[in-house]
């Protein structure tokens, strides 16, 4: 009996002081981090005594699962937001306001109007028209800036899931060591600080996890990219850019081996590193593309309108603003030896979108265009072109459209060669005026209408619309002029009929113009195709009776005119700048400039509101989580110092066993004597 009392006794010791080790060790990781609380159970033997114990870890799986998967939400959206929020506050910082430039460059041009014949009016807007562009340039600068921040810190992010990838796997390798001795318990610590290496990944990015054979851990990207695997393999980070070097795209690609590197989806990535993504494809590239669209739109349509007016000095009008040129960017697997440059088609600034472009060769001599959206996806239905002597434009389109690009080609192409056109990304840092000279403001028309002192009716022609300068009708000189003279209209004694005259012509031609009496030279084309050539136009307002006569001749010396800087305002009033790459057709799909550009900053507002909210949303769904996950796996002083207590009693009364055990025995001893 005593010996039986004996070995529970000893038995109970040992099982108590496991107990109290392993108390004492939960207590004393308090603190620290990652640390899962553990327990040591035990099992009665047949005999009565206690079974050495076996440490496990106190955790459940899925609150370990669902922890990490909030934890991956709210960190995307901190980072979303972190970023978000420094460009939302430069755009609404009211004088970073674009808005505000335009609107100083067009009151400076009513100015110009109300006095036309004012060089120093002139002047004015020329210096706001610099200081509109400065404010483009600075805010497209800002842009840039950003996504420079992106890339080094993508860099930075992808190098620390390297190393948390890394050291899942090495620590998969330990564990599955000490499963092949069948001891779970001396693998509690390794345990530990490979769930913290995984839940450090799940900070940068959303991961699953799998249970692999021997206690491993198998880790795989929220998109179902392999990052860890069996047998010590997990794949590692690269960051590339192609074509663009400046963009960087996150792939994955295994370590020392020949695998094709696989594109991640950054809109799937949660994460600090989805995040990071969402922000740059979600903010900074439309900021940018938009920005450099609207300036580019009402660089072209001012520089299209000015060119329709005569200057101060009595010459037709030219550009304003300096469109620039980019290079195209060929991708990495091209094999031939052409270069693409590209610019915007005079005129086409309202055809262009707030896109990035992809140029397939599907010949030598033909191209496929695609608009591409933030993430490389094809917007609306591509378009098939013609290379034309070296030149793709709207003219050698052969379906679909040129999205208002000209692009010259050099050198010889090989089929499937591909290139990516990036025209919007730094046009409103490169965009520069042509002239800041005041007489090369237009604003006068280069055309005046005159009426007979004689003639019966009060009706007058019109002011006219003048359309293209460049236009057979116009000789530039100098001096400019019309290139077939005055033209002379005589209302006939038909009621309908008219008789016009020119230099060209030298007799009259006899045309037919029925009321409402518009486009007067159009209706005289139908007889003399000439007419349809001149580059302007006009109507006749009111009933002319029979022998009234009427002349257009070129505006010479008419600098207080500004029919054409009333032309160069109302563009302010007009919708230059196109909304969508795909309209319905319903959708005028244009809007003004200053529209765009209110879109654009409230856009960005928006967006990092919802990003904001969907924060506090996430982070009290990761705080509940935590708070679930430490109430079975963290450790609670309370509890452990009440267990403290409990197993010292339970090690005293074990002693009081073995004291027993010893007085029984002696007692034997005793009576034997």
């Amino acid at each position: 009996m005593s010996f039986n009392l004996m070995n529970i006794g000893t038995s109970g010791i040992r099982s108590s002081t496991e107990l109290l080790q392993t108390t004492s060790k939960n207590i004393a990781n308090l603190n620290t981090e990652g640390y899962v609380r553990e327990r040591t159970e035990h099992v009665t033997l047949s005999n009565g005594q206690v079974g050495r114990g076996e440490t496990v870890r106190l955790l459940n799986e899925f609150a370990q699962r669902q922890l990490n998967r909030d934890i991956s939400n709210t960190t995307f959206y901190e980072q979303f937001v972190n970023e978000a929020e420094r460009v939302d506050l430069l755009f609404a910082e009211e004088s970073n306001s674009l808005a505000n430039s335009i609107n100083s460059l067009y009151n400076n041009l009513q100015e110009s109007i109300n006095q036309p014949s004012s060089s120093v009016t002139r002047s004015l807007f020329f210096t706001d028209a610099q200081s509109y562009l400065d404010q483009a340039s600075r805010l497209s600068d800002i842009v840039l800036d950003q996504k420079n921040i992106v890339n080094e810190q993508l860099d930075i992010f992808a190098e620390d899931a390297n190393k948390y990838i890394e050291k899942i796997s090495s620590l998969n390798k330990e564990i599955a060591s000490i499963s092949a001795i069948d001891d779970q318990s001396a693998a509690n610590a390794i345990f530990n600080e490979r769930d913290k290496a995984i839940k450090d990944l799940a900070e940068l990015m959303d991961v699953q996890v799998l249970d692999g054979k021997n206690g491993e851990k198998l880790v795989f990207a929220g998109t179902g990219e392999a990052l860890v695997m069996e047998n010590g393999a997990f794949s590692v980070f690269v960051t590339n850019g192609d074509p663009d070097l400046q963009h960087k795209n996150l792939q994955l690609d295994i370590k020392n081996g020949n695998a094709a590197p696989m594109e991640l989806d950054s809109r799937t990535l949660k994460g600090k590193i989805g995040g990071l993504l969402a922000f740059r494809d979600e903010i900074l590239i439309p900021a940018q593309t938009q920005l450099g669209q609207m300036t580019v739109a009402m660089a072209d349509a001012m520089n299209q309108q000015n060119r329709l007016g005569m200057d101060l000095n009595g010459n037709l009008g030219g550009d304003l603003f300096t469109i620039p040129s980019v290079d195209a960017m060929g991708y990495q697997a091209n094999t031939g030896s052409a270069a693409l440059s590209a610019t915007l088609e005079p005129g086409q600034g309202m055809s262009l979108t707030a896109t990035d472009f992809r140029v397939t060769f599907t010949s030598a001599t033909t191209v496929q265009i695609e608009a591409i959206d933030n993430y490389g996806q094809v917007v609306g239905t591509p378009s098939t072109a013609n290379v034309v002597a070296g030149r793709i434009d709207s003219s050698s389109i052969t379906s679909g459209e040129a999205f208002g690009l000209q692009i010259d080609v050099t050198g010889v192409p090989a089929n499937a060669d591909q290139f990516e056109i990036k025209f919007n990304s730094e046009a409103a840092t490169t965009i520069t005026l042509t002239t800041g000279r005041s007489e090369d403001l237009a604003l006068a028309s280069p055309i005046r209408m005159e009426r007979a002192i004689g003639n019966q009716s009060t009706a007058a022609l019109s002011e006219g619309v003048v359309t293209d300068t460049s236009a057979a009708g116009f000789n530039a000189g100098p001096p400019p002029s019309l290139a077939n003279g005055p033209i002379s209209l005589v209302k006939t004694a038909n009621p309908d009929e008219y008789e016009i005259t020119d230099t060209r012509t030298g007799t009259a031609v006899t045309f037919t113009a029925p009321a409402p009496r518009e486009n007067i030279l159009a209706q005289a084309a139908l007889v003399d195709p000439v007419f349809a050539t001149y580059g302007f136009d006009f109507n006749i307002e009111g009933v002319p009776q029979t022998g009234d006569s009427f002349s257009v001749e070129f505006n010479t010396g008419g600098f207080d005119d500004n029919r054409n800087g009333m032309a160069l305002l109302d563009i302010k009033n007009k919708g230059i700048v196109r909304e969508n790459v795909v309209a319905s057709a319903l959708d005028e799909n244009h809007k003004t400039v200053n529209a765009a550009y209110t879109e654009l900053v409230t856009d960005v507002g928006v967006k990092t509101n919802q990003a904001r909210t969907n924060f506090v949303a996430f982070e009290a769904l990761s705080q509940q989580s935590e708070t679930w996950y430490e109430s079975l796996s963290g450790v609670n002083l309370d509890e452990e110092a009440s267990n403290l207590l409990r197993f010292q009693q339970s090690y005293a009364a074990s002693a009081q066993v073995i004291s027993a055990a010893k007085n029984v025995f002696d007692t034997l001893l005793n009576a034997a004597r």
